[in-house]
């Protein structure tokens, strides 16, 4: 079993940059694929970007450039680095961790994009 737990989200004007954060526990993290999805109102959830165990990630084609992410084995910690953002960017960031068929989600981060 595998806990999420997101913070960093909040209001922003287009331009400006957050640093979001997902706390891991429960499971061996490193073992995890670890990723970042949102969903918009009205919309499906999308990927916004994964990293595997060895730091390998990959990103929603629409966002490279604009956001990193990162991760910390030693602290179970995964980042999402937002920079430039749109008004488009405002979603439920949520956390995601995987391996094995095992899925598993935080609640999410609010971001607001102001325009």
């Amino acid at each position: 079993q595998v806990q999420l737990e997101e913070s960093g989200g909040g209001l922003v004007q287009a331009g400006g940059s957050l640093r979001l954060s997902c706390a891991a526990s429960g499971s061996i993290f490193s073992a995890f694929v670890m990723g970042w999805y949102r969903q918009a109102p009205g919309k499906q959830r999308e990927l916004v970007a994964r990293i595997n165990s060895g730091g390998n990630a990959n990103y929603a084609d629409a966002l490279k450039g604009r956001f990193t992410i990162s991760r910390d084995n030693a602290k179970n910690m995964v980042y999402l680095q937002m920079n430039s953002l749109k008004p488009e960017d405002t979603a439920v960031y949520l956390c995601y961790a995987g391996t094995g068929g095992l899925n598993y989600w935080g609640q999410g981060t609010q971001v607001t994009v102001s325009s």
